[in-house]
C-alpha cells in the first residue's frame, strides 16, 4: 500500500494477490488461520487511508484478524485521520477489525518481533525480490509435478480402454509393448523432477521453504505408488488372461480314440492297439496334464478360478469316460473277434468242403470200396466241422432272427435318439470363454486412477459367469448356513443333556432352553432335509432357483415364529451370557464368537435371501426364469414385511380378545388421525381437540387396531416399544374416502355408516397409496364374498 498509485491498482488484479497471498501453504496451517495486515501510512492522509480500508474490505478473502494502521506522523494530518476514524470506525469495523497505532514500537503489542522486519522494529531476515524468485521456482516445481500427474492418467487411461485381442500372440505383443512404455515412463518421472530442478538450481534454495517442497514430493510418490498399483493388477490380469485363452485352447485340442473293426485282420489289430494302451497313455496322460495346469492356475488365484475348474471337472469326466469306454469296448472286439474268428473257420470248412467234393472221381463210385471211401472221408469231414455249424439249424435260424430284431430296435432306439436330441439342445447351454470381471480401483489420496476395466467379450458372456457365481455362492453359503445350525443344536442344545455339564448350567436355563433356541430344530430340519437339497438339484441349471424358493414359500413362515421369539430370547441370554456352561461349549467347538452371533443367524440368513435373489435377477435379464425369479423376489420381500409386522404385533397391550382371531397383520405404521362422530352426543374434549393424535395402526385380514405408542422402557438394549390399544374397527363395517380436500396424504376411514369418521394423514403420499390399495383389496373381497353367498 506504500506505492504511490495504489489507488489505480485495478480490483481483479489486487484480489488475485490477496488470493495468491492467502492460498500460500504456511509451516502450521491448521484450519481457520488468521491473516494481520500491517497498513503503513505515516507519511499519507486519511483520504488515502480510507481508500486502502475500503480496498482491503472489498478484495480480501482471507480470513482477517486484524488491520493495523500506522497514522501519520504530522500534526495536522494525525488529527484529521483521528476525526474521521471516529466516524468512519463502525463502517470500518463491521467488516474487519482495525486498530490505530501512533508509532511502530506498539506493533510489538500484536506481533512478535520475529515476525517483523527491519523497517517496524523487527529481527526477521526478509528480501522481497529473494522471495519472487523462490516462489518462481516453486510454482515451477508444481506445475513439473502436474506435469506428471496427467501423463500417469493419461496412460492409466490408455491402458484401461484398450481392448484385449482374443489371440494368444496379439496378447503377448500388447503385455511386452505396454510393459515396455511402463518402463520409459517410470525412468521419465525421476528424470523430469532432476531437470526441473537444474533449470532453477542456481537461484532457489529449497532449504528457505522445506515444508512446501516435501508436500510436493509426498504427492508425486502417492501418485507414483497409485499408479504402480494399478499397473501391478492390469499387468496381472494380461498375464492371467493369456493364461485362459493357452488353457481353453489346450482344452479344445481333444483328442478322439475311433477304434473301428469290420473285418477279423482289423479286429486283431484293434485289439493289439488297445492290449497296448499306447493310445489311451497318450489321451490320459496329457488330460492329466492340463488338468495339474488348471489347478496351478486356480491355487494362483486366477480371476476365472470358477471356469477354469469348470474345464477340469469336464475333462476329468472325459477321461473317466473315455476309460470306460475303452474297457467296453475291448470286450466287445474279444467278443468280436472270437465270432468272426468262428465264421472264418466256417467259411473255410465251407471251402474245403466244396473241394473235396469237387476231387472225388464219379468214377471211383463204381466199386464198393471206392464208394465207402469216399463216404469215408465225408464223414471225417463232417466230423472236424466247427462248433458253430454243429449247432443245428434251429440255432442259426435263432441267431439271424435275433440279429433281425437287433436291427429294428436299433432303429428304434436312433429314432428315439434324435428326438431327445431336439427337446435337449433347447437346454444346453455351452460355457463360453467370457472376460475377467471389472474390478474396483484400490482408493489412493489423489483421485488419480479411476478408469473403467473393459471386457473381452459380450455383456451377455460376463452376465452368464457371474449368474453362475451368484447361484455357487447361494448353494454354498446355505451349506454353511446349515452346518453352522448343526454346530449350534449339538455344541449348545444337546450339550444341556450332558451329565458331564450339569454343574455349570443353571437349572432354570434348562428348563427355558425352547425360549433361547426357539424353533431353531424346525428350522434346521427344513434347510437340511429339503431347502438345500433342492438347491443343489439345480446345480446345472440355475434357473431352477426361484422354483425352489416358491415351492417352499409356505415353509419360510417358521422364520416369523423365530424372529418373534427373539426378543425373549436376547433377554435371556443377557441374562446368562456369563454362564461357564456357554464358555465351556464354546471352547469346545472352537467358536470366535458366542452364542449369540449364532442366534442371530437365521434372521441374517432371511435378509440375505432376498439380496442374493436381487444379484440373480441383475445378471438374468432376457433369460429363461426371470419372470420367475421376480414373482420368488416379491416373496421374499413380503416375508421380511411379514416378520417385521408380526414383531411390532407381539407389542401390542391392553386388547381383551385373542388377537389371532383378527387374522393375518398385513400392514402396521404411525400417523396422525382426528376423529369425529357424526351421530349421538359429542364429547367436549373431542371438539376442543384441532391438534392430531399419534396413532400406530395395525391392518389385519379382519380389523384395524387404533393404538398408542408408549415410550420405551428399559435400558440400554433393554428398551423395546409398546402399543397401548384404543380402538378396534370391524373391516365388515369400514368404508374408505380416499381424497380429502386441502391435503394430498390424507384420507378418510368411516366406521358403520360414517357414524365415526377417522381423519387419516400418512407421512407421505406413496404410503397413504399403499395403505388404500390394501384397504380396497379387503373390502373388495368382501363384497364378492356376500355376492357368492347371496
Amino acid at each position: 500500500p506504500e506505492f504511490s498509485a495504489f489507488s489505480d491498482i485495478p480490483e481483479e488484479a489486487l484480489a488475485k494477490v490477496f488470493s495468491y497471498l492467502t492460498l500460500i501453504p504456511r509451516c502450521v496451517l491448521q484450519p481457520g488461520v488468521k491473516f494481520i495486515i500491517i497498513l503503513d501510512r505515516r507519511l499519507d492522509t486519511w483520504a488515502s487511508i480510507k481508500t486502502a480500508l475500503a480496498r482491503i474490505a472489498a478484495s480480501f478473502p482471507g480470513n482477517l484478524h486484524l488491520v493495523l494502521v500506522l497514522r501519520p506522523t504530522s500534526f495536522f494530518h494525525r488529527t484529521v485521520t483521528d476525526i474521521g476514524f471516529r466516524f468512519s470506525q463502525e463502517d470500518f469495523m463491521l467488516k474487519m477489525p482495525v486498530v490505530m497505532l501512533s508509532s511502530v514500537t506498539d506493533l510489538l503489542r500484536y506481533i512478535s518481533e520475529n515476525q517483523l522486519t527491519s523497517e517496524f522494529g523487527g529481527t526477521l531476515d526478509y528480501c522481497h525480490s529473494d522471495w519472487i524468485v523462490l516462489r518462481t521456482a516453486i510454482e515451477s516445481f508444481a506445475v513439473t509435478v502436474k506435469d506428471i500427474a496427467q501423463m500417469l492418467q493419461g496412460f492409466g487411461t490408455e491402458l484401461a480402454e484398450t481392448e484385449l485381442p482374443d489371440k494368444g500372440k496379439a496378447i503377448e505383443y500388447l503385455l511386452e509393448a505396454q510393459t515396455d512404455k511402463y518402463r520409459k515412463l517410470k525412468v521419465e518421472v525421476p528424470n523430469a523432477l532432476e531437470t526441473s530442478g537444474k533449470e532453477d538450481d542456481s537461484e532457489w534454495d529449497v532449504k528457505l521453504d522445506w515444508e512446501t517442497v516435501q508436500r510436493l514430493l509426498a504427492q508425486l510418490r502417492d501418485m507414483e505408488s497409485a499408479f504402480d498399483g494399478f499397473f501391478e493388477k492390469h499387468h496381472l490380469k494380461l498375464h492371467q488372461y493369456l493364461q485362459l485363452l493357452k488353457y481353453e485352447q489346450s482344452f479344445q485340442e481333444e483328442k478322439e480314440l475311433s477304434v473301428s473293426a469290420d473285418t477279423l485282420a482289423q479286429t486283431e489289430q484293434a485289439l493289439k492297439r488297445l492290449d497296448g494302451l499306447e493310445a489311451n497313455a497318450q489321451v490320459v496322460s496329457r488330460a492329466q496334464i492340463i488338468i495339474l495346469h488348471g489347478h496351478q492356475l486356480s491355487a494362483s488365484h486366477h480371476f476365472a478360478m470358477a471356469l477354469i475348474m469348470q474345464r477340469c471337472n469336464e475333462l476329468r469326466h472325459h477321461c473317466d469316460t473315455l476309460n470306460a469306454a475303452l474297457k467296453t469296448r475291448h470286450s466287445r472286439l474279444l467278443h468280436t473277434h472270437q465270432l468272426l474268428l468262428c465264421l472264418d473257420q466256417a467259411h473255410i470248412w465251407c471251402d474245403d468242403g466244396a473241394y473235396l467234393l469237387a476231387n472225388q472221381l464219379v468214377e471211383n463210385f463204381q466199386s464198393k470200396e471206392g464208394a465207402q471211401t469216399a463216404l469215408r472221408d465225408i464223414e471225417k469231414f463232417l466230423e472236424e466241422a466247427p462248433s458253430i455249424l454243429s449247432s443245428g439249424p434251429d440255432v442259426l435260424a435263432q441267431v439271424g432272427k435275433t440279429f433281425e430284431k437287433h436291427a429294428a430296435v436299433q432303429q428304434m432306439i436312433q429314432n428315439r435318439q434324435a428326438c431327445l436330441r431336439k427337446l435337449a439342445d433347447k437346454h444346453v447351454r455351452p460355457v463360453q470363454l467370457v472376460a475377467p470381471r471389472p474390478e474396483n480401483p484400490a482408493r489412493s489420496k489423489s483421485p488419480l486412477f479411476s478408469p473403467k476395466h473393459g471386457t473381452v467379450q459380450t455383456q451377455t458372456h460376463t452376465n452368464t459367469h457371474t449368474r453362475v457365481h451368484n447361484h455357487m455362492e447361494l448353494i454354498e453359503t446355505e451349506r454353511i448356513y446349515v452346518e453352522e445350525l448343526l454346530s449350534v443344536l449339538l455344541g449348545y442344545k444337546a450339550e444341556m443333556d450332558n451329565p458331564a455339564l450339569s454343574g455349570l448350567l443353571p437349572p432354570i436355563l434348562r428348563s427355558k432352553r425352547d425360549i433361547l433356541f426357539g424353533n431353531m430344530p424346525d428350522i434346521y430340519n427344513f434347510h437340511s432335509r429339503t431347502f438345500l437339497q433342492d438347491l443343489e438339484g439345480c446345480l446345472e441349471a440355475p434357473e431352477g432357483v426361484a422354483a425352489c424358493f416358491l415351492k417352499r414359500k409356505e415353509s419360510f413362515q417358521m422364520y416369523e415364529c423365530y424372529c418373534q421369539n427373539k426378543p425373549r430370547s436376547e433377554s435371556l441370554w443377557r441374562q446368562f451370557a456369563d454362564c461357564a456352561f456357554f464358555h465351556e461349549c464354546q471352547k469346545k467347538l472352537e467358536h470366535k464368537l458366542g452364542l449369540d452371533s449364532y442366534l442371530l443367524k437365521p434372521v441374517q440368513r432371511l435378509t440375505k435371501y432376498q439380496l442374493l435373489l436381487k444379484e440373480l435377477l441383475k445378471y438374468s435379464t432376457d433369460c429363461e426364469g426371470t419372470s420367475e425369479l421376480e414373482v420368488a423376489l416379491t416373496a421374499m420381500l413380503d416375508l421380511l414385511k411379514s416378520v417385521n409386522d408380526s414383531m411390532h404385533q407381539i407389542a401390542i397391550t391392553g386388547y381383551e380378545g385373542d388377537i389371532c382371531e383378527l387374522g393375518r397383520v398385513l400392514m402396521q405404521g404411525s400417523f396422525s388421525v382426528w376423529i369425529s362422530h357424526k351421530r349421538g352426543p359429542t364429547r367436549m374434549k373431542e371438539l376442543a381437540r384441532f391438534k392430531p393424535m399419534q396413532r400406530h395402526l395395525f391392518l389385519y385380514e379382519r380389523a384395524l387396531l387404533f393404538c398408542k405408542r408408549r415410550e420405551e422402557h428399559g435400558e440400554g438394549c433393554d428398551k423395546t416399544p409398546s402399543y397401548s390399544f384404543k380402538h378396534c374397527l370391524k373391516m365388515t363395517a369400514v368404508g374408505i374416502t380416499e381424497n380429502v380436500k386441502g391435503d394430498v396424504k390424507k384420507f378418510e376411514i368411516w366406521y358403520s355408516g360414517r357414524e365415526e369418521v377417522y381423519g387419516v394423514q400418512a407421512p407421505t403420499v406413496e404410503v397413504k397409496m399403499a395403505w388404500l390399495n390394501e384397504l380396497r383389496r379387503i373390502l373388495t373381497n368382501q363384497q364378492k364374498m356376500l355376492r357368492g353367498l347371496v
